[in-house]
């Protein structure tokens, strides 16, 4: 709806990083410094439970600290949409910006991580929420013999790299009914920015004898779809 979750999860981690980390690290992928930082000793620090209802999904758990992250799209008096098969995280961004800086005294090194696994933790679970959804709608409108026909969902992407996302996706899938759905994850070099995708769709394009001029728009979103309402890659003007 608004925000990619990796943009989300770059900018809540220059809100969150201390000064320091972010200054003295070569590092330009910030979601990557923050799972550093809110897991330094890797996936033995994930201590994860996923919720086993979605009313205990969408409840907001209040820190020690005072503050309390609320799961995006939770706020509807219908409920109509925290039903809906979206994704939005620009509204978590916001909240994690007003913790960060919406105060008169520093926020301690303590608070920082919790923060840190707090905003990634219900990250995580909106996506994962959003794919739960998806399989029970195709659990549901599956014909009897084919109540298993999705067995494996491949996650792909830069975000696809962090380890917490791994165990959140696992253990919420398992948690809901889902333990059959095998998950592959690309090795860590392989979970790519978007850069590397978006240049191999043009050298794909170009072995296919497809190019374009300079004249032709840059486009902030454009499907690869051919079946997409835009016309997929082939649906702008510009190719010869």
């Amino acid at each position: 709806m608004d925000v990619a979750i990796g943009d989300c999860i770059d900018k809540m981690a220059r809100h969150i990083l201390p000064t320091g980390v972010i200054e003295n690290s070569s590092e330009i992928m910030y979601g990557r410094l923050l799972e550093r930082f809110a897991f330094p000793n890797g996936s033995q620090e994930h201590e994860y439970v996923a919720p086993s209802t979605r009313a205990e999904e969408l409840f907001s758990k209040p820190s020690v600290w005072g503050w309390a992250l609320t799961a995006p799209l939770s706020k509807a008096r219908s409920g109509a949409r925290s039903k809906d098969m979206k994704f939005s995280f620009a509204g978590l961004g916001s909240a994690i910006e007003r913790i960060c800086h919406g105060r008169e005294t520093a926020m301690t090194l303590d608070e920082r991580m919790d923060v840190a696994r707090e905003a990634l933790r219900v990250a995580f679970e909106h996506l994962a929420s959003r794919v739960l959804m998806a399989l029970q709608k195709q659990l549901n409108e599956a014909e009897p013999a084919d109540t298993e026909k999705i067995g494996t969902l491949v996650v792909s992407g830069g975000v696809a790299s962090n380890q917490f996302l791994r165990t959140v996706l696992r253990l919420f899938l398992d948690n809901r009914g889902f333990a059959h759905i095998r998950l592959i994850f690309p090795p860590p070099s392989l979970c790519t920015d978007n850069a590397a995708m978006i240049a191999w769709t043009g050298t794909e394009m170009y072995r296919a004898g497809f190019e374009s001029d300079l004249s032709c728009n840059a486009l902030r979103k454009w499907s690869i779809d051919p079946d997409a309402e835009d016309g997929g890659i082939l649906g702008v003007e510009g190719w010869k």
